[in-house]
């Protein structure tokens, strides 16, 4: 029996506290105050702010929000900040109300699309504010992480909502919003609603804090003493968080009992990069990494292991605030400053509550704890201050350590007004867009009224509104200019008096916003070319939000690599320099790319909205051969191997359902299924997950996890694999074209390949060639050849070399281990021989 089923006759508020409560009651959970005092306002029809502190059982008040929604018979959202955690209230949701009840929209996946109850990211939900305004069907809104408001980039989309659905009752919750009283006042104003704003500093299990000046590692061991871990170490910087670790392996964390449970809990688990297996070594000892530049299945393996409590301490970033289950009872400031892309500067307010709001464990902990570290150059000035001991002599004798240059101060002071500090006001973030009139103008009635509603009572300053209406101006005459709206000498029966003269895909303004440019930019790509599949993959790439990470590593090694052939050349330091300004990351077909972008604006004027980035990520890995991990090594990307990981699967997604079938060449098909095997095998949870959505009744989202884990044979993509195989042969076919008989012999070495034997193999080609082909004829499917041997669980190849003269005698030959390729999730080969066929016979 779900929750539904406990939804009285009526809609009275009284009967719908008492039915929502006793359902608590049966399954043991006792309402806090402010959950009751939530409760009440929300089922009697007002808006509820919700200002708890974090583990106060937000999430409680928001299923009895949309229970008392279900009940009047309305259609209620819930909205979150990061897809992870609308995937995550999905599942929960659907556990509460039943899968037939509940659906999920996030731009790239819709689940059940027509239930009474919606997860969504607030992006979806300010699309269709936009698009339909107080005619869409939304009865309730429920906004989780609210503070997201002041974003930046994304705050416009938690705005979106609160002005463009007068007929919705909205329930914002956040541990750290301040002063919500604009809210209060706005939130009335606009729906009719009595609105209820609801406080609370009393936390379920309350936080003590201190400030330390000890060494961190001697501060540390004594919190381990005093069983107050797990500890969560914050830094602001990924390679800090894993430096951390690192230096901390030589702490005895846990008993041999321990780490046996630890080991137990891993079992097969699959570390298949470099970074993994210094992860594998980190968690045995006790220690965890945490932060959003590590592969999915590494961070739900370190949640794992410190929800079962096995994990005495987790090195992490200050990104562990949203959407996060890590329970902890210590959290451990190593800084009291970050550097936020453009200074550095003190934590606000906000930022610090929402991290040590984190410590203490409901059901676990009678008390949280906050430890802040003094600056180090505090620390090892008070060491020696202590060395010296009483003596005024020594002690004036001391020579004080002076902070580093540029370093912002902090110290106990800056902790103690953090912790007394309130949360700052929120800030307004709007934005007008193109999707914004595009969207308005679609909906039935007056668009002019209707946007100068939008731009004149939303939540900005005059002068910030100002701006926004001049802008507004201009992108409407852009879009009468070409031709996408035009007026109307009399209102149409809908009440419009300007319309667009285009139809707009429903959800143009999600995914992909450039996927239709996409689409027009296939049709200029010659099919019978040989690069027609990888010149399919630019144009996919080019609309991909861009990977900075990646792009950045591209071009340093770029420009290390020009750098290096230039002083070869001779040429001087200042010519070095001016030539490495024009060097940057790979960009296949940009000129092509951007005239077909200039064209298609002055028809489509939204994409200007978001600017074409021709880049080379997939195209790049698959031109080299590479494996996930010898990219990596490649760029030196070990920190941010799951932002590369993202960046695939986000590649494949966008193959797999931007280009049309017809399109699809043998060639792309193959691209596409080495592709969606490369993500799966590395970590299949960022597709098999998504893919699991259809069917969301037989698995929870943990359960849905825990399959993901268990990764299909990567012989059993038959296509995929074959490609695979491919690459790997190709990969050493590059590196011998290269003559690099070192890395050659770093791949081959257990094949009895080691470098001189591959640099003997490689001289006798030379000694008849002057050149070794690695273009598209040379990667052709005539120069492979496979013989499946299945009796003996493995596959005879041979990759024969492209030669200038056309011979095609030279090759390599191989076998490929199936059940070896299985274990280590990629295409496994020992190398039998390199050189003449006609010398094999």
């Amino acid at each position: 029996m779900t929750l539904i089923d406990q939804i009285p006759p009526d809609a009275d508020p009284d009967a719908l506290f008492d039915a929502f409560s006793s359902w608590t009651t049966e399954r043991g959970i006792t309402l806090y105050p402010a959950q009751e005092e939530a409760l009440i306002e929300v089922v009697s029809g007002a808006n509820v702010i919700l200002s708890t502190p974090t583990g106060s059982g937000k999430s409680l008040v928001a299923a009895g929000a949309h229970f008392s929604a279900l009940a009047r018979d309305e259609v209620t959202f819930y909205t979150a900040p990061i897809k992870a955690l609308v995937s995550e209230k999905f599942f929960e949701l659907c556990k509460i109300f039943g899968t037939e009840n509940v659906g999920m929209l996030t731009g790239d996946a819709s689940v059940n699309a027509d239930a009474p109850v919606i997860c969504c990211t607030a992006e979806v939900l300010a699309s269709i504010a936009l698009r339909d305004g107080r005619n869409a069907d939304i009865g309730q809104v429920v906004m989780d992480e609210f503070h997201f408001y002041a974003e930046a980039d994304r705050g416009w989309a938690w705005q979106i909502p609160l002005l463009e659905l007068p007929q919705a009752q909205f329930v914002l919750m956040s541990a750290t919003l301040g002063d919500v009283s604009r809210f209060e006042e706005d939130l009335t104003r606009r729906t009719g609603r009595s609105t209820a704003v609801v406080r609370s500093a009393t936390r379920p299990v309350p936080l003590s804090y201190e400030y330390r000046s000890t060494p961190l590692t001697e501060t540390l061991t004594e919190l381990l003493e005093t069983r107050q871990s797990p500890v969560y170490i914050v830094h602001f910087t990924q390679a800090q968080a894993v430096e951390r670790a690192q230096a901390l392996m030589s702490i005895n964390m846990c008993t041999r009992a321990e780490k046996d449970q630890i080991a137990e809990l891993i079992g097969n688990f699959r570390f298949t990069t470099r970074f993994g297996r210094n992860l594998s070594r980190y968690v045995r000892h006790g220690i965890g990494v945490h932060h959003a530049g590590m592969l999915p299945k590494y961070r739900r393996l370190v949640e794992k292991l410190a929800q079962a409590g096995l994990l005495k301490v987790i090195c992490g970033t200050d990104t562990l605030g949203v959407g996060v289950n890590v329970p902890i009872r210590t959290v451990l400031f190593t800084a009291l400053t970050k550097y936020d892309g453009t200074r550095v500067r003190t934590l606000r307010a906000r930022e610090f509550h929402q991290i040590a709001g984190r410590a203490g464990r409901a059901g676990f902990d009678t008390s949280g704890f906050v430890v802040a570290q003094a600056p180090d150059h505090v620390v090892e000035n008070e060491k020696a201050l202590a060395k010296a001991g009483d003596d005024p002599k020594k002690r004036r004798k001391v020579v004080r350590k002076k902070a580093p240059e540029g370093f912002v101060n902090w110290g106990q002071n800056t902790f103690e007004k953090l912790i007394a500090a309130d949360p700052e006001p929120l800030t307004s973030r709007f934005r007008v867009s193109h999707a914004m009139l595009l969207s308005v103008i679609a909906r039935p009635g007056n668009a002019f009224d209707a946007m100068r509603r939008l731009l004149e009572d939303n939540h900005e300053p005059r002068r910030q509104q100002l701006r926004h209406i001049r802008r507004a101006i201009a992108i409407y005459r852009s879009l009468l200019d070409g031709g996408i709206v035009e007026r109307l000498p009399e209102p149409d029966a809908q009440g419009r008096i300007v319309r667009l003269t285009v139809d707009l895909q429903a959800d143009f303004a999600l995914n992909q916003p450039l996927s239709t440019f996409a689409l027009a930019a296939f049709e200029l790509l010659e099919p019978e070319s040989a690069s027609y599949a990888l010149d399919m993959v630019s144009v996919v790439e080019a609309i991909l939000d861009d990977p900075r990470q990646i792009l950045a590593a591209q071009q340093n090694k770029a420009r290390g690599e020009a750098v290096g052939q230039m002083k070869a050349d001779g040429i001087e330091y200042e010519e070095r320099m001016e030539r490495l300004m024009d060097i940057t990351h790979p960009k296949p077909l940009e000129e092509q790319l951007f005239h077909a972008y200039h064209v298609y604006r002055h028809s489509h004027p939204w994409v200007g909205d978001h600017p074409l980035s021709p880049k080379s990520v997939v195209r790049d890995m698959y031109e080299r051969a590479m494996t996930f991990s010898e990219f990596v090594s490649h760029y030196e990307l070990a920190r941010t191997e799951g932002i590369v990981l993202r960046y695939l699967a986000g590649a494949y997604k966008a193959l797999e359902h931007t280009v049309p079938e017809d399109l699809k060449s043998e060639d792309l098909q193959d691209i596409t299924a080495w592709l969606g095997e490369l993500v799966r095998q590395v970590d299949s949870s960022l597709l098999d997950e998504w893919e699991q959505l259809a069917n969301p009744a037989e698995e929870d989202a943990e359960e849905a996890r825990e399959r993901a884990d268990q990764v299909k044979p990567v012989t059993a993509n038959a296509r995929a694999f074959r490609v695979l195989v491919r690459n790997a042969l190709f990969r050493r076919v590059e590196l011998a074209a290269l003559d690099r008989a070192d890395e050659l012999g770093s791949l081959d070495a257990e094949s009895g390949w080691d470098a001189d034997a591959w640099g003997e193999a490689l001289d006798a080609y030379w000694d008849e060639y002057d050149a070794l082909g690695t273009g598209p004829d040379a990667r052709g499917p005539k120069l492979l050849q496979i013989e499946e041997v299945p009796q003996d669980a493995l596959w005879r190849v041979r990759q024969t070399f492209h030669d200038p003269a056309g011979d095609h005698d030279w090759g390599i030959s191989a076998e490929v281990d199936l059940t070896a390729s299985d274990t280590e999730g990629r295409a496994v080969l020992r190398v039998t021989s390199v050189g003449r066929m006609s010398d094999l016979r």
